[in-house]
């Protein structure tokens, strides 16, 4: 009767994420509206986001219960392909090019999730040669980053298939998430301070060179719009129209190439807060997924250097970006494949045994 048990604590903890995910996302839905009211502001972009990663998700936990390998390798192929459609955009190349880095971060941070999607296909594959091919599969993403000539994605892209591979010697996932959270705090921090001139002079222009100045002058706009209403933020969709640098910029998407940056200048720190307990809840479905740790830390560490790409660039902006976000933490937080039928093979022993008992005692 214990085994039963623990399957019902499981299924509460899985309801229980479930539940938290749901006030989450819908705080940021109605964050979004609550920051536009009265403006002409446009929050259909947060909006998309946030139906994108339900979704996604969803998708992902559903797929991730009857096929996750196959599901997770076609994932895999499919943003792949994605990111070598959009390579014109791969952050990372000259500061001089005609597309401006982090304008189309988007294809790096595809190539993230192909190799996060690559790693837990590989964790969850039984045989031998498939787990290789996998593993391939990933090692080549990292390549096609490098070939496209973002640096930025190859590092992200070649620390995904590392982390997988470290996993394979760990039993316990909770350190490993929390310096998951702790490393992408780092890059936020980072990305702030620089916005802030709060690094000493020396890291500051090394940073700036790194960034350009163009966006660095973006998230101080960022900043300054931030001060002037800290509680409700500019508006959603406002800042291209409020900062100086966005409007004088050739080319500009009107964004700051930065997510907490952006939220924190169009929806305040009510949304900063709100865009942290999403990640936040990620990492805990993660944590208390009942998937194994090689699974989860695969694609924990492609969704901690994604928020990492998303810190310094504009990839939250794109609707298969944040689609496939969900999808792979759907994917790693699925019931395995077997635990149903294993569960309904208990309870009716469990029926049997206490109708057994019952006719005994008759």
């Amino acid at each position: 009767m214990a085994a039963p048990d623990g399957r019902s604590a499981a299924r509460e903890r899985r309801s229980a994420t479930d539940a938290a995910g749901v006030v989450v996302l819908s705080g940021c839905a109605v964050w979004s509206l609550i920051s536009a009211a009265g403006r002409e502001a446009r929050p259909e972009g947060v909006l998309l986001a946030v139906f994108a990663v339900a979704a996604g998700y969803a998708c992902g936990r559903i797929c991730g219960t009857l096929l996750p390998v196959a599901t997770a390798s076609v994932a895999a192929l499919a943003a792949l392909g994605l990111a070598i459609a959009s390579r014109q955009g791969v952050p990372g190349a000259n500061a001089g090019a005609a597309v401006q880095p982090g304008h189309t971060g988007a294809a790096a941070a595809l190539l993230v999730l192909a190799a996060g999607a690559a790693c837990c296909a590989a964790s969850a594959a039984r045989p031998a040669a498939l787990r290789l091919g996998l593993r391939m599969l990933a090692l080549a993403v990292a390549c096609t980053a490098l070939a496209l000539g973002s640096a930025a994605g190859f590092a992200a892209a070649l620390g995904v298939l590392l982390c997988s591979l470290a996993a394979v010697r760990m039993h316990r996932r909770t350190v490993a998430i929390a310096g998951l959270a702790l490393a992408t705090g780092l890059v936020v921090a980072t990305s702030w301070g620089v916005a802030e001139d709060a690094l000493p002079d020396g890291l500051t222009v090394s940073l700036e060179g790194q960034l350009t100045q163009n966006r660095v002058a973006l998230w101080q706009d960022a900043v300054n719009l931030a001060k002037d209403d800290p509680v409700r933020g500019v508006g959603p969709g406002r800042f291209g129209k409020l900062s100086t640098t966005a409007q004088q910029s050739l080319g500009s998407d009107g964004k700051p190439h930065s997510a907490s940056l952006q939220q924190a200048a169009e929806q305040g720190v009510v949304g900063v807060a709100l865009l942290g307990a999403a990640f936040g809840w990620l990492l805990y479905g993660l944590w208390r997924s009942p998937r194994s740790t090689q699974v989860v830390l695969g694609a924990g560490a492609a969704l901690a250097a994604l928020a990492a790409l998303a810190s310094v660039g504009n990839a939250l902006s794109f609707a298969p970006v944040t689609a496939g976000a969900g999808l792979l933490a759907g994917l790693a937080t699925a019931r395995p494949p077997g635990e149903e039928a294993t569960e309904g093979g208990a309870n009716s022993a469990a029926r049997w045994a206490d109708a057994a008992a019952e006719s005994r005692t008759l």
